[in-house]
């Protein structure tokens, strides 16, 4: 019978899920992913020692994860799970070609050779301007302070994100909580999928940014491509602003950068609440301190609503 583990390799998986847990402050979820991805690769080279690794088994593995099916479901992996699987095990080996009994063995630039392609790694992650257009809408945050936010300031189970001004790039440095407002289901999924994603799939921590900045290098074209997404945060909100413009110009709308979207909520919560204290706490909601504020920046009424009201005021009341 095939002995499904090498005690040696047991030794370096212990030790290095510690390392993510006390050194990267990695959660449990985001341990459990890295070792998923191990263990699907050792099975793959027939548990081979990890000192034996070599970049045709990169090659191999990456060839094996194209051919795969799940055995119920038939369905093959998808970009992303394959990006975040392969990422896993390539920072995984850099670490090991580190290690005492390691360095010898392991060529650390073998391990460039656990990446996708241009092409696929684009698609795996060409999915960050989808929840970044989502958040806006869902909580009417500042483009500034998307730019700064840190995955540990989203709560999921609250609905939340907290705005601190020690880390977060807010108007007057100001600190406080928005909860998500209530503009559908669907928009709330997509933020809840990507926060998941970069937790359990890209092994994000809570010091992470919530928007990563875009990876570029040369491509075929020798003309610099997007490839990815970095563990760093924008400099500024410039880069935003260009994924709500290039959104717009996409489906064929005028272009409305993210701040008009603040204006859309205040429009939405005009009609919304029922009276002064849920519009005062809408108003709080983005950050406003008076709903005075809420109302002359953002209350304007629009001439045809404006004829609706004036026309609904005429007409005799219950």
């Amino acid at each position: 019978m095939t002995r499904k583990y090498h005690p040696d390799n047991e030794r370096m998986k212990r030790k290095y899920f510690i390392f993510l847990k006390e050194a990267k402050r990695q959660d449990d979820s985001s341990v459990d992913a890295v070792a998923k991805a191990i263990s699907r690769f050792e099975a793959y080279t027939k548990w081979r020692d990890f000192k034996a690794f070599h970049f045709e088994q990169a090659v191999g593995f990456k060839a094996y994860l194209n051919k795969y099916r799940n055995e119920q479901t038939g369905s093959s992996l998808s970009k992303a799970t394959m990006n975040s699987t392969l990422r896993s095990l390539k920072t995984f080996f850099q670490w090991l070609a580190m290690q005492a009994g390691y360095k010898s063995r392991i060529n650390y630039t073998d391990t460039e050779y656990f990446n996708l392609s241009e092409k696929d790694a684009r698609v795996a992650t060409a999915k960050r301007n989808r929840p970044l257009v989502a958040f806006t809408l869902l909580t009417g945050a500042r483009d500034s302070a998307i730019a700064s936010f840190k995955l540990k300031h989203v709560d999921l189970t609250a609905g939340s994100v907290f705005q601190d001004a020690r880390e977060v790039n807010t108007k007057a440095s100001k600190t406080f909580t928005t909860y998500f407002f209530p503009v559908g289901d669907d928009i709330r999924q997509i933020v809840e999928d990507w926060v998941r994603y970069l937790k359990n799939e890209l092994l994000f921590g809570n010091d992470d940014p919530l928007f990563p900045k875009t990876e570029v290098k040369p491509g075929e074209r020798r003309v610099f491509e997007s490839v990815g997404v970095l563990r760093e945060h924008w400099s500024n909100a410039t880069p935003i602003r260009k994924v709500f413009k290039d959104a717009f110009e996409q489906v064929g709308l005028t272009y409305f950068n993210p701040h008009s979207f603040r204006k859309t909520l205040v429009h939405l919560g005009e009609t919304t609440c029922q009276g002064p204290e849920e519009f005062k706490a809408w108003s709080q909601n983005l950050g406003h301190e008076g709903v005075l504020t809420t109302f002359y920046s953002y209350g304007e009424v629009q001439q045809s609503r404006q004829h609706e009201i004036l026309k609904a005021l005429r007409e005799p009341r219950a």
